[in-house]
């Protein structure tokens, strides 16, 4: 029966699986030559957490900006009063321009925040389908040296059995020999056989 390998898209489907290039352990589950094929797609996703990390860190860095200017524009308003100068009036005007770009980028950002972590999870699963894919015809090939081995050892060690059975025949066939030479002849003439024996 010929291998089916498994759709693994379908098995990730509603699955929460973490970001694969920030764990360590995914990094050591491939080599450099598996990796290769989905380069991509790895840089891709690196791609798409990094703006991810921007966004976060400039969203923080305008929202204090904003509530700076925010909390600058009222007393400025008090200050000028009614009949504002015009050096005030521009500053005033200034101020509410930069509140309003902040909420501009803001909204940019809380837009482009929507789709990211959708974008972010649909290439961490597609990465994730690669790899599964990647480690299942691997752990195919591991399977089948481990049994080409399993079938070598075994072969080996009926082998290995014959030869030690061999051997312990051997070895009681000479002390026999031996034993009977020597209450045959004594230990003088056997003498003779432990030089020649030694020498073999």
């Amino acid at each position: 029966m010929k291998d089916v390998k498994p759709d693994f898209n379908v098995a990730l489907d509603g699955k929460k699986i973490p970001i694969l290039t920030l764990d360590k352990k995914w990094y050591m589950l491939l080599d450099d030559e598996s990796r290769k094929s989905i380069k991509k797609t790895e840089d891709a996703l690196n791609d798409l957490m990094k703006r991810q990390g921007k966004i976060n860190t400039e969203s923080k860095e305008i929202k204090r900006l904003k509530k700076k200017l925010v909390s600058e524009i009222m007393p400025m308003a008090q200050a000028a009063g009614e009949n504002p100068t015009e050096a005030q009036q521009k500053e005033i005007d200034q101020h509410k321009r930069l509140v309003s770009e902040c909420n501009e980028k803001l909204d940019a950002y809380n837009d482009e925040m929507l789709e990211l972590p959708r974008n972010i999870d649909k290439l961490n699963k597609e990465l994730m389908a690669y790899t599964c894919d990647i480690c299942y015809d691997e752990m195919k090939e591991n399977s089948d040296e481990i049994a080409e081995i399993d079938e070598w050892v075994n072969k080996i060690r009926v082998e290995l059995k014959k030869k030690l059975i061999r051997k312990a025949e051997l070895e009681t066939k000479n002390h026999n020999m031996y034993s009977y030479l020597h209450d045959l002849f004594g230990p003088e003439i056997i003498d003779l056989f432990d030089l020649k024996y030694s020498k073999e």
